[in-house]
């Protein structure tokens, strides 16, 4: 068996992970089993760069705030700003820390000197402006949807003034309190102000829908575009924080089910302009139903990649990355008879797998799951090895 699986491994390269697949897919992403392991950002950014390079990728979309990753485009596509400044404000949950990640961005902006603005390669936050303990203002979303419709429709179409929207709203600590997220009573979303925004966030995406020939004419797509990244989040948001006031026994799965649903609108949408690269933890790409327990319950929920699938079918794929070890969390060498402790037998640092080639390889075996003493990661699940396209195993993630 050991010489089987040796023969579904190969180097991670582009034209690797390519093989493995019927078709360049419109959308590629690719899952890590932990965050903040800049040992599994450097293999993402070799093998993105690859793709970018090889297979005419040009977008590369992460899992971090979308309102926040437009800074990020900013100054990888046109230089707007300092890289300091946009590695501070240009990412959510801490990843502007991550030196991976200043290596992306900083990669991104030097192959785009010299290209024309149609062969940029342009930078993405999908996840919503969330964090795990607080949910944004729908402020900044709403302003800059008004303030572009604004700009360029009759005032009189308007559902609303700036002033409407901050006597709405009041001020924004009432939107991001932490309690909220565990006390439904201390969540404004389903307060009388909180329905009226959501009444008028509707009606200015339909006012941007309707002026859509208009709108595109007369600033351009990119800037219209934007606009509708605007609609989304206001009214994901606005979603979101109603969910947060829900005091139902479904409370935690609909926020959860929000929250993929945020990721993969704004997924789909980029793939209306060119071909994607994404990357976020594992459980938000894979294809099959999410699951977590949370007080003993089980949560279970339709993922981003889930999602984007039933709509793209075949124009997405989705590589899997697996770890043998993270000695710095207490995560050690693998049980032998698990998936991540047969491919730890292979000699290579890190590979990608065929994981059908590699069921076939197994035959009537039934690797034993992993258990991971730490929190922070999952590990691959044997019953559903097929599951992705491709498994990228890295042997050894050692501290950076």
């Amino acid at each position: 068996m050991a010489t089987d699986i040796k023969e579904t491994a190969h180097a991670v390269e582009a034209a690797t992970v390519m093989r493995l697949l019927p078709a360049r897919p419109r959308l590629l992403a690719l899952g890590e089993p932990t965050h903040g392991e800049d040992a599994l950002l450097a293999v993402r950014n070799d093998l993105f760069r690859r793709l970018v390079e090889q297979e005419g990728y040009r977008t590369i979309a992460i899992e971090s705030d979308c309102m926040r990753g437009l800074l990020v485009d900013d100054y990888v596509t046109s230089g707007t700003g300092t890289l300091d400044e946009t590695m501070r404000h240009g990412f959510s949950h801490g990843w502007g820390a991550s030196a991976a990640n200043r290596d992306l961005v900083s990669w991104m902006h030097a192959y785009n000197e010299g290209r024309p603005a149609s062969d940029r390669l342009h930078f993405a936050g999908f996840d919503g402006p969330l964090e795990m303990a607080e949910a944004e203002s729908p402020r900044q979303a709403l302003t800059a949807l008004l303030g572009y419709l604004s700009l360029h429709v009759d005032a009189d179409l308007l559902p609303g003034t700036p002033q409407t929207l901050d006597d709405l709203l009041g001020p924004d600590a009432r939107w991001t309190k932490q309690a909220a997220m565990t006390d439904p009573t201390q969540s404004v979303g389903q307060s009388p102000e909180a329905r009226q925004l959501r009444l008028l966030a509707d009606d200015l995406v339909a006012l941007l829908d309707t002026q859509t020939p208009h709108l595109i004419n007369t600033t351009s797509r990119g800037d219209w575009d934007r606009a509708r990244l605007y609609g989304r989040t206001a009214i994901g948001l606005l979603r979101y924080h109603h969910g947060m006031a829900d005091t139902s026994p479904a409370r935690m799965t609909q926020l959860l089910a929000t929250r993929g649903q945020m990721m993969a609108q704004n997924l789909l949408a980029l793939t209306e302009r060119g071909p994607v690269l994404a990357h976020a933890h594992n459980a938000h790409l894979q294809r099959r139903k999410s699951s977590m327990r949370m007080a003993g319950k089980l949560l279970e929920w339709w993922s981003a990649g889930a999602l984007v699938h039933a709509q793209l079918g075949q124009d997405y794929a989705f590589a899997a990355t697996a770890v043998g070890t993270i000695r710095h969390q207490g995560v050690d060498t693998p049980p032998a008879d698990s998936i991540e402790g047969l491919l730890y037998e292979l000699p290579e640092d890190s590979c990608v797998v065929a994981p059908r080639r590699l069921a076939t390889a197994l035959g009537a075996a039934r690797p034993t799951p992993r258990e991971s003493p730490w929190f922070g990661y999952a590990p691959l699940d044997p019953g559903h090895l097929t599951d992705p396209d491709a498994l990228v195993f890295v042997k050894d993630v050692r501290q950076s």
